[in-house]
């Protein structure tokens, strides 16, 4: 007699749903029908799926809103240029752009050999570079790095304003 290739399985989530499990080895089948028993049908593991899925871009909108918040703060107080560029990228720029500075700031200046002559003289090379997909194209260079990726920005990097505010 033949090991079965169809199992019904009354999934976690109380479906019973006929399963073939012809591609698999005869001797799988068992253990396998055992932990399908054990889980959501596909129906169901979507909806879930499709709900954390909310909760997530619920989660993702909350950080870059803060994230936002606090690039815009740090280029308030540290009188940052506007950055150039659509809307989206002038935001993902702005972010970018604050998270690699305040790291430079820590591996350079606090945990570095810099002094605030140093870490002004870079500000200002920081300044003059204002498109946002520059920033956006260095978000996940090392805060040291930041000196020789600014000296690298070329004239369409660069601004048109006033440098000298």
């Amino acid at each position: 007699m033949a090991v079965r290739t169809t199992w019904n399985i009354v999934h976690s989530c109380g479906h019973e749903i006929p399963h073939d499990l012809s591609n698999r080895p005869a001797d799988r089948r068992a253990g396998f029908a055992r932990w399908l028993e054990a889980r959501d049908c596909t129906d169901c593991w979507k909806a879930a799926r499709d709900e954390d899925g909310a909760g997530k871009e619920e989660w993702l909108a909350a950080k870059r809103a803060a994230e936002q918040e606090a690039a815009v703060a740090w280029a308030k107080q540290f009188e940052m240029p506007q950055l150039e560029g659509t809307e989206r990228a002038r935001d993902w720029g702005a972010r970018s752009r604050h998270q690699l500075m305040t790291g430079a700031h820590t591996a350079l200046v606090v945990e570095g050999s810099w002094d605030e002559a140093d870490w002004a003289a870079l500000e200002e090379k920081a300044r003059s570079v204002t498109r946002a997909g520059w920033w956006i194209d260095q978000r996940d260079a090392e805060g040291t790095d930041v000196l020789e990726l600014l000296d690298a920005a070329t004239e369409t990097d660069r601004g048109t304003e006033n440098p000298f505010r």
